[in-house]
Order: C-alpha cells, then structure tokens, then sequence
C-alpha cells in the first residue's frame, strides 16, 4: 500500500480570510450558503465543495464571484473527497465559524485564516485526503507588555472588545 503525501499551498488574495472543512453531503453547498448570508449583513464569500461520490464534482456558489473562482480554486488544488473551502471577503471567520460549524454535514473545520496556509493531503488509490493544515509562521517569541497592549487595541479597534 502505497501513500503520497503532498502540501498543497492555497491561494488568496492577501485580504482575504479561509475556512477550509470536511462535510458529508451535497446539501452542504446551500446550507453553508445559507448559514454564512445570514451570519453577515452584506458578506461577501466564495463557497466550493468536493463532492466525493456520483460525478465527483466541485460544487460552488457564493455572493461575490472572484471570492467563488477563488474557492474553487482551492478546492480543486486540495481534491480531496468532502473537503469544502470558504473565502471571506468581508468579514472574519470569527463572525461567521460558529454558524459554520452548525451546519449539520460539517464534520469537522481544518483552520480558519488569513495566513498563508498549507494544506497536507494523502493520496491513495486515486482518492485524496486532508491529514491537517499548515498555518502561517512559527513563534518568534513571546509577546512583551507592549505586545499586548497593542493586541488588547487591536481587538478594539475591530471592536470586538471594549
């Protein structure tokens, strides 16, 4: 039995935030639909799915299109069964995670980032999938007083905080 292994890096926009998970189903497409136009007033977002059965096909749908070639994108780079991407144009994953994990077909989130992003995949026997995700970069420290004074502001600033 033979495994290849690969890193498959995603490409996004710099701006632009992803959610990369395994569903079930390919009613996952319109329920994470549904459930990221009704988390945000005016979202704007790219959805595709791979569907791992029947014709095998990326599904997609979105509010923006250039968010959904992106996602479809990705997904079609990551080809493996059941793996659904999500790019966020305007809003963060914050906003929206809880209502995407939610959905009933999600299984499980990978990561949710505006990070550069890896991610690892297995391929056997002409089936592909995720092992895990590579995030942006690793620690270079631990964060000083002033660190965190400017992460309390940040988060302020966002208003996610008072």
């Amino acid at each position: 039995m033979t495994v290849a292994l690969e890193v498959v890096e995603v490409e996004k926009p710099a701006d632009v935030n992803v959610i990369i998970g395994q569903a079930h189903f390919i009613k996952t497409v319109e329920d994470l639909y549904e459930a990221l136009f009704q988390a945000v007033a005016g979202i704007k977002f790219g959805l595709a799915f791979c569907e791992a059965s029947g014709p095998c096909l990326v599904r997609r749908a979105g509010t923006d299109p250039e968010l959904e070639a992106h996602a479809v994108k990705a997904a079609q780079k990551i080809g493996a069964g059941h793996v659904f991407v999500v790019m966020l144009g305007n809003a963060f994953p914050v906003n929206v995670l809880n209502q995407v994990k939610s959905v009933a077909e999600v299984c499980s989130v990978f990561c949710a980032s505006a990070n550069p992003i890896g991610v690892l995949v297995a391929a056997h026997g002409g089936a592909r999938g995720v092992l895990g995700v590579i995030d942006g970069s690793s620690p270079k420290g631990v964060e000083s007083d002033a660190d965190q004074q400017a992460r309390r502001a940040l988060l302020r600033r966002f208003g996610y905080k008072q």
